[in-house]
This record gives C-alpha cells, sequence and structure tokens, in this order.
C-alpha cells in the first residue's frame, strides 16, 4: 500500500515541461525502435535459421506487445505522470527500493552501451554513404562528433528533442515504404528455400539476435514527465507503436530475404541499401540509405534521453546526491545527467569496449522485462490502490494473461541465454574469449551487478535514502 503523497510528482519532475505531444511519443517510441538493430540483426540472425528469420519475428511480436500491457497499465495510473519507468513502476509496488534499484542499475549500463554503439554504426554507415570520400580511420572522430551533437540537442530543450525525433522519424518512414512497397513486387520465391535451415533449435537461437530490435520499447516511459496529458497519451503510443513497428519488422524480413539471398545479406555492412539496389533507381536506393542513417540517430537521439530522467527520480528518492538528477530553470532539461550520460558513451567509445556493454544490455533488459511482468501480477495484493487506478480499456484478466505470457516467453529467453553462456564456457577458456571480447553476458552482468548492490548498501549507510514502506 502506498499513501497518495507517493503519487504526487517529485518537485524535480515539476520543472520539466510537458512541450512533448503524440506525434513526437510516436517519433520517439518508433525511433528508438527502428534503429540500428533492425538493419544489421535481420541478416545476423539468418545464419541461425535461414529465411525463418520472418517467423521469428511472428514469435517475438506478440511476446513484446504483451510484454508492454503492463507498462501500459502503469503509465495509466498517475505514475505516468513522471519519468522512471521500471525503477517507478517497481519501487512503488513492492513498497521499497532495492529490487528496483538494482534493476534500474542493470538497466544504465544497457543505455551507455546502445549509445556508443549507435555512435559507431552511425559513424560506419555515413562512411558506407560517402562512398570513400570518409576513411576509416574517421569512424571514431565521427561518432564522437554525433555524439556530441545529439548531447546537445538534447540539452536546449525537450521540445529540440521532439521536432528532431520527428523530423527524422519522417524520413525513416518514408524510406520505408519506399523500399518495403515496391520490394513487394521483386520478391523472388526461390530465395526462401529452404525456409527453416537448422530446425526448431536454430529458430530459437534466432530469437536471442532478433531481440535486439525491439529492446528498448519502454523507454517511452522516461518521456511521461514531459508528455501533455501522459497518462491517456503514452498507453496508447505505446500499444499501437509496437504493433505498427513490429509489421514494418516483418515486412522488412519478407522483402530483404525474398529479394536477395541470406548469404549475401549476410556479408554486406548496409544489407537494407543491398536489397534496395536491386530494384530501385540509384538515387531512391540511396535514399533508403539516407533512411538507415535516419534511423541510427532517431535510436541514438532516445538512448541519450532515457538515463538522464531516470537519474531525477534516483535524486529524489535519495538514492543519489540532488545535484545528480537537478533539473535546468532555463531548459527544462536535467543537463548534469545528460553530461555524466555523455561521459560515460564517449569513454566506452574510445576504450571499444561497448560491444561488451551491449552483451549485458540484452540479457539485463530481458531480466528486466521478467520483473516487472512478475510485479505486475503482484500488484492488485501488494498495492490495491494503485490497481484500481488503471485506466487501460483492457480487460483485467487480460493484462493479467498478457503479463504471464511476458513471464513465460522472457523466462525462456533468459533460460536460452544462460545455456549459449555455459556452453561458451566450457568450450572456450578465459584468455580466449578477452583476446577474442567475448565475454558471456553471466560474467559481465555479475560483477556489473555487484558495483550496483555496493553503492546501495553505500546510499543506505549514508541514510540520505527517502523513509519508503519496506526495504525491498
Amino acid at each position: 500500500m502506498i499513501n497518495n503523497s507517493t503519487l504526487k510528482p517529485p518537485h524535480l519532475v515539476d520543472r520539466l515541461r510537458r512541450d512533448l505531444g503524440t506525434l513526437e511519443s510516436y517519433a520517439a517510441l518508433i525511433g528508438i525502435l527502428i534503429g540500428a538493430g533492425i538493419f544489421k540483426v535481420t541478416s545476423q540472425a539468418w545464419s541461425h535459421t535461414g529465411p525463418s528469420v520472418i517467423l521469428g519475428h511472428l514469435i517475438l511480436v506478440p511476446a513484446v506487445l504483451a510484454t508492454s500491457i503492463p507498462y501500459a497499465a502503469y503509465l495509466s495510473t498517475p505514475l505516468g505522470r513522471e519519468p522512471g519507468g521500471e525503477y517507478l513502476h517497481i519501487s512503488r509496488t513492492l513498497g521499497g527500493y532495492r529490487i528496483a534499484y538494482l534493476g534500474a542499475w542493470l538497466k544504465i549500463i544497457s543505455y551507455i552501451g546502445a549509445g556508443a554503439y549507435l555512435a559507431d554504426a552511425f559513424a560506419g554507415y555515413l562512411i558506407e554513404f560517402t562512398s570513400g570520400l570518409l576513411s576509416q580511420n574517421s569512424q571514431l572522430p565521427i561518432a564522437l562528433v554525433v555524439l556530441v551533437v545529439f548531447y546537445l540537442i538534447n540539452v536546449v530543450g525537450v521540445r529540440w528533442f521532439g521536432r528532431v525525433q520527428l523530423y527524422m522519424s519522417t524520413l525513416k518512414v518514408l524510406a520505408l515504404v519506399i523500399l518495403i512497397v515496391p520490394g513487394l513486387f521483386a520478391i523472388r520465391a526461390v530465395n526462401y528455400t529452404p525456409f527453416l535451415t537448422q530446425g526448431f533449435q536454430g529458430l530459437t537461437a534466432s530469437l536471442l539476435p532478433l531481440f535486439f530490435a525491439y529492446a528498448g520499447f519502454e523507454s517511452l516511459a522516461h518521456t511521461a514527465g514531459e508528455v501533455k496529458d501522459s497518462t491517456h497519451t503514452l498507453p496508447k503510443v505505446l500499444l499501437k507503436g509496437i504493433s505498427v513497428t513490429g509489421l514494418i519488422f516483418i515486412l522488412m524480413s519478407v522483402v530483404s530475404f525474398g529479394v536477395l539471398p541470406g548469404q549475401q545479406l549476410q556479408n554486406s555492412s548496409a544489407p537494407m541499401a543491398e536489397v534496395a539496389a536491386v530494384y530501385l533507381p540509384f538515387g531512391t536506393a540511396l535514399f533508403v540509405t539516407l533512411g538507415a542513417l535516419m534511423a541510427i540517430m532517431t535510436a541514438l537521439n532516445g538512448t541519450l534521453m532515457s538515463p538522464s530522467r531516470l537519474a531525477i527520480l534516483f535524486a529524489e528518492d535519495g538514492l543519489a546526491p540532488r545535484w545528480f538528477g537537478s533539473v535546468n530553470r532555463r531548459t527544462a532539461t536535467p543537463i548534469r545527467g545528460l553530461t555524466l550520460n555523455l561521459l560515460a558513451c564517449v569513454a566506452l567509445l574510445v576504450s571499444g569496449q561497448f560491444l561488451l556493454a551491449l552483451t549485458i544490455a540484452v540479457f539485463a533488459l530481458l531480466v528486466l522485462y521478467f520483473l516487472h511482468s512478475l510485479v505486475f501480477l503482484l500488484l492488485p495484493r501488494l498495492n490495491p490502490e494503485l490497481y484500481q487506478q488503471i485506466d487501460l480499456g483492457i480487460p483485467r484478466w487480460l493484462m493479467r494473461t498478457s503479463a504471464f505470457v511476458s513471464l513465460l516467453v522472457m523466462g525462456a529467453m533468459i533460460a536460452l541465454q544462460v545455456i549459449q553462456d555455459i556452453d561458451t564456457l566450457r568450450s572456450h577458456d578465459l584468455s580466449y574469449r578477452l583476446a577474442n571480447r567475448s565475454l558471456t553476458s553471466l560474467e559481465l552482468i555479475v560483477p556489473w551487478g555487484l558495483v550496483g548492490v555496493s553503492l546501495y548498501a553505500v546510499t543506505r549507510a549514508r541514510g540520505r535514502v527517502k523513509k519508503f514502506g519496506k526495504d525491498i
């Protein structure tokens, strides 16, 4: 049970400006989802299962939708007026900070790793786009510049974040329409055979890399303090946006594997551009490549924004210094949190270790989605007052069923990742894994989690954490 004071926006959140509307919210969600992931992982997943990657997407779309329904339910309550996402939902359900903090800590590394990865991916794609005008040696400088550019966009105000996201998303969606619609008429059925190249085992192995394309949908919850009428707008945007994105992913897979052999796509550095070049004139195919650049930039824009909003909740709850979540009164943005995120992304880029952070990221998000669905199932018993405030327009039995389905799917994918990690640990020694930067998610997530536990213990010992229910 929580009292009404826990449902009121904290003081720092009051400094944020609600400058984002429905269109900007769709752009924020679709911008994050249709990023570098879909332009890369679709061809990579082909090595596991062949053209049945299409079937993998058909499996994942309803699973991700089921996982998103508990998020939409929480966003329809008064908690949907604040940023914080899972941290806010879990802590206010359980009546304590410990589990919520650890989950959020695991998520932070996914944002930092994704930010560095996306900046590097943009630089690589830009070098391809310029057809040799830029050398490979310029990849790191370009990645650093693009990080700083989007940092500044986030700093000057959320209105600029929304505008840039909307403009780039419009170009990206237009490029996808140009890619998909004519591509449906250029499909060669022979490219789909054999369809299931490595049986059921290969199909299940393809789900983990494909999941990377869907990871991050929950980031929309971090805009809750800056969206007009957020408790009504965000739940609808979340569910409709994921449905549309899933359809786009399926159609992209149908076209890409129907137009070109999977082996050719797997070896391509710009697979969608290569597909477009088969049936589109040069200028139009070039526009599709530009769309890929837009996709990466929209994902980077949203990725840089989210951790700073989480920092606001940490500061409000006394789990971080007050300055950590400070919101600038003139720009209404958490400049310090944005700056710390930028510095962390730069450090990963310069060190070249961002792929290790991504290894943690997917596993951490799977654990977080599992935990969020589990806590939602416990909500009626642990916090009936909050449960009664859900205003989603979906029957309660369907919400609970969705959370249960999410538990099963996310649990299965966690188990699959653990099995793969154990197999890697058995087949390759530590020196090999270090030399090839192929440390498993288990090796990486344990020390990172211990760092989070230590920081939490230090924070509790300092006695600055707000009094709030039980220490769960």
